[in-house]
């Protein structure tokens, strides 16, 4: 890896990308979407970016959508490089480096102050949930940290993170990578709650095996968490780790934005991989990341976990690839006139798809019909 003062002045001189239109599914060994009430079967992913520095391993990550549209996304190295947030503008076509130093960010999310919030990781990231004023302008105001500690612990690495209507921040803890030690016992849920100026946590769950996506369902009683333990906390130094759980839960919440019920098992994906990031549309369905080898891609389910549809990000039947290619990692709904576009980091890349249905988002004032 180059040292990061080179990385520096490398991405100062390609904080513009234009982007293409080009498309993974040009190739023609990706199949096409299905679902007839989610997405047209010839609905292609259109090509918006892809890392240009030259920068070692991670991958893009947290797409969350602003107030103006812009779809703001983490790029996440491995190493001591601290990892950028770009910002793609739908109304120019271009991507600008928002910040080029994120804290190793992973998943973002707008609240309805109009802040950014972020799920800073570990391995030489904030481990810490920050949030970022905008100027006028859409680029970076002032960065502060709302929350970096459960009972006076480092937070292992937050990973991914949700708003509610009362402006509560729900992010999940848990560990891909990283050298720091670990000084909480659990990977666990939290929710953070934020009255004048100040910041309190609590845990809303650590009975789940290593959490990473979340959302809420629109009326705000389901809370969905994925689970993804890929049986390490440091990849990829650890060689041939034990794969645990991967599966969604959704867990009842009541008044008070707590689990007040028994979860269910929404998606088990058995020894499959499982889900990344999510996000949930105005009909209560929810669109899953799926890193599987075997059949990369977006799989939409019904709040029951019946599937309505699949957006296939890659080739199928990769398990033997050395190389993989189309992981999907997370997705968000664009707003106003791309309400209907899903957004998705693919790998090192953003991609978008024209769907048959909106997205759902809470913090701009959607309401359930």
């Amino acid at each position: 890896m180059l040292r990061l003062q080179s990385e520096l002045v490398f991405v100062g001189l390609f904080s513009l990308v234009v982007t293409t239109t080009s498309s993974i599914l040009a190739d023609g060994h990706i199949p096409k979407p299905t679902g007839e009430t989610i997405v047209d079967s010839n609905a292609k992913l259109e090509l918006l970016w892809t890392r240009s520095a030259p920068i070692e391993g991670g991958l893009s990550e947290g797409p969350a959508v602003g107030p103006d549209g812009s779809i703001y996304f983490s790029d996440i190295p491995f190493g001591e490089f601290k990892g950028m947030i770009q910002r793609y503008n739908p109304q120019t076509g271009e991507t600008t480096v928002f910040t080029d130093d994120s804290g190793k960010s992973n998943g973002l999310i707008f609240g309805a102050d109009g802040h950014l919030y972020a799920a800073e990781g570990a391995g030489y990231g904030g481990r810490r949930i920050s949030r970022y004023s905008l100027k006028d302008d859409g680029t970076l105001g002032e960065r502060v940290t709302i929350a970096d500690n459960f009972g006076g612990k480092h937070f292992n690495a937050p990973n991914d993170i949700c708003v509610d209507s009362k402006g509560r921040v729900y992010f999940t803890d848990p560990r891909y990578v990283g050298h720091e030690p670990r000084e909480l016992k659990h990977r666990a849920v939290y929710r953070i709650t934020i009255t004048d100026g100040k910041s309190s946590v609590v845990e809303v769950t650590h009975h789940i095996s290593k959490p990473n996506g979340i959302a809420l369902s629109p009326d705000e009683t389901t809370l969905y968490v994925a689970d993804h333990d890929n049986g390490t906390d440091d990849i990829p130094n650890t060689k041939n780790p034990v794969q645990g759980d991967m599966k969604i839960y959704a867990y009842p919440l009541g008044d008070d934005g707590l689990v007040n019920g028994p979860r269910r098992t929404l998606i088990n994906f058995g020894r499959e991989k499982g889900c990344d990031g999510m996000t949930v549309d105005e009909r209560g369905n929810v669109y899953l990341t799926v890193r599987s080898a075997t059949r990369p891609g977006v799989m939409v389910v019904d709040p029951n976990g019946v599937g309505v549809g699949f957006i296939p990000t890659g080739p199928r039947n990769q398990a033997g690839a050395e190389d993989k290619v189309g992981l999907p990692s997370n997705v968000e709904f664009g707003v106003g006139p791309e309400k209907n576009r899903l957004y998705i980091t693919v790998d090192k890349s953003l991609y978008r798809i024209r769907l048959k249905v909106k997205g759902f988002h809470v913090q701009y004032g959607d309401k359930v019909e």
